[in-house]
């Protein structure tokens, strides 16, 4: 299976002006990879490698810190928005079959006032780089949502109407910044991975990598490794528009392996999973009832009680 590489220059958010020849080329290129693949390669987004390399090193200095320290920043700790915040090693199961994931991280996905964020002198800035990089994210994926309108010969509002509170309380955006710290593979529970099979719950997922240790499932039912491309985001579809498209769009499993024996690496991403807005109404735009009308939020919080069981 390979990944599609697809040059986005000529949208990126440096892009201002673009032609409607240059969207319907762009268009042909996302609606191939995301109906064959469910995966596709962005490169020259606009966002850099030095952005990037920016929240990834904030992040893991916080990471890096005794549990007692990222405790108060705890997930469930903000009545506003449980999601947002820190999660600890195992808390996780993204396959709820397995054992804990073998992974931390941090969900920013509130920006209200009483919110408080990690500000000790070893991660200053932790707040402003997130949010700085948060809002880049979205602004990209506005404009992949646009193309993937037109690559269906639908409004762009179709897609666009349902994300308008990105960025507040009442829509479930994530930029979810996560560390795969050293594991040894004698001391894992049986059948524990680093992130377990899944796929994703909302709209589109970017990802940012800094090395390799993905797989994905092809349409066969084998896991390949994912490459990685040096300054390119890995954009995949997510399950919410796989219904909304009739499952024109893919949404496909994925997970992160134990690293070999002897590996002691540790490994780092960043995750922005783009959600409609808690209350879209998400049925079939092809006008079929393939799939049952469901709330963005609804559909969120199932698919959370899956993932964290009781915790």
């Amino acid at each position: 299976m390979n990944i599609p590489v697809v040059d986005f220059s000529a949208y990126s958010l440096t892009e201002k002006d673009v032609t409607d020849e240059q969207l319907h080329s762009l268009s042909k290129e996302l609606k191939s990879a995301f109906t064959e693949v469910g995966f596709v390669f962005l490169k020259n987004s606009g966002i850099t490698l030095e952005e990037v390399e920016h929240v990834m090193d904030i992040s893991k200095k916080f990471f890096l810190q005794p549990d007692e320290l990222k405790k108060p920043f705890g997930r469930k700790s903000f009545a506003n928005n449980p999601n947002h915040g820190w999660v600890s090693v195992e808390t996780e199961r993204l396959n709820p079959s397995r054992p804990g994931d073998l992974k931390e991280s941090f969900n920013t996905c509130s920006f209200h006032p009483d919110i408080k964020w990690p500000s000790s002198a070893a991660v200053s800035g932790f707040q402003e780089i997130h949010t700085s990089f948060y809002l880049r994210c979205k602004d990209l994926s506005l404009r992949v949502l646009r193309v993937m309108a037109l690559s269906l010969a639908l409004d762009p509002d179709v897609f666009l109407g349902a994300h308008r509170l990105v960025g507040t309380d009442v829509n479930g955006t994530t930029l979810r910044s996560l560390y795969y710290p050293p594991v040894s593979c004698e001391k894992a529970k049986e059948g524990q991975l680093r992130c377990g099979e899944h796929s994703d719950y909302g709209s589109i997922t970017l990802l940012f990598q800094s090395s390799e240790g993905l797989q994905v499932c092809n349409r066969s039912g084998e896991f390949i490794s994912a490459p990685t491309v040096p300054g390119a985001i890995l954009l995949n579809i997510a399950d919410l528009m796989q219904r909304w498209t009739s499952d024109q769009f893919i949404s496909v499993r994925h997970r992160v392996l134990l690293p070999p024996v002897g590996d002691s690496s540790t490994r780092q991403s960043l995750a922005f999973f783009l959600h409609p807005d808690d209350e879209a109404l998400i049925t079939c735009c092809d006008g079929s009832n393939k799939y049952p009308p469901v709330t963005a939020g609804a559909y969120l919080t199932m698919r959370f009680r899956e993932s964290y069981g009781r915790s």
